[in-house]
């Protein structure tokens, strides 16, 4: 016996989905910067060092002395032995204005008149101790900085975004079927 058969052929939904990619696109422009830098001032003042030396009296010591202090020097000397000369002039007229007084005054004159006086003399230096004398002044300066700030101007411009959105299409690709067949 031969039992009729149903045959079913069934073919399933197909779905077919499209899709469109989202695009960003971001530009950044660069920023537009402007900077002013005014030169610093710096000021020096120098007021130059002295060295002053002093030799005037190793010279008088050694008797290199300039010519216009040895003319006042023996100027001054021969105006004391002048002097020197005229006190003992006097001196010795006022003996022999007194020769009545005893002793022999025209004898001690002659002697003391015709000897040469006794320097004494010990150990000396020339030129003598300290006697260059030595100043000195430090030079001086004076540093003023002035610093000054820069000027900085900046602007800067918005990023450029552009998106274009994705898109998502769905459809039906295949339908569904369902054949159903009976064999006998």
């Amino acid at each position: 016996m031969q039992l009729p058969q149903i045959r079913l052929q069934s073919t399933m939904a197909k779905i077919a989905i499209e899709t469109v990619p989202a695009k960003l696109e971001i530009q950044q422009p660069p920023a537009e910067l402007e900077i002013e830098q005014s030169p610093a001032r710096l000021t020096i003042r120098t007021t130059p060092s002295k060295l002053t030396i002093d030799q005037t009296k190793a010279w008088e010591d050694m008797n290199l002395e300039h010519i216009f202090r040895r003319i006042e020097k023996f100027a001054e000397q021969g105006y004391n032995d002048w002097l020197d000369g005229l006190a003992r002039v006097s001196r010795q007229g006022d003996e022999l204005m007194r020769i009545e007084d005893g002793g022999n005054p025209i004898a001690e004159q002659a002697k003391e008149n015709s000897e040469t006086p006794m320097y004494e003399f010990n150990i000396g230096w020339v030129p003598s101790p300290f006697s260059v004398h030595i100043s000195y002044t430090p030079a001086d300066v004076d540093i003023r900085f002035e610093a000054r700030k820069p000027v900085i101007r900046a602007r800067t411009h918005p990023p450029v975004i552009r998106y274009t959105p994705g898109e998502v299409a769905i459809r039906l690709a295949q339908r569904p079927s369902l054949h159903i067949d009976v064999v006998i």
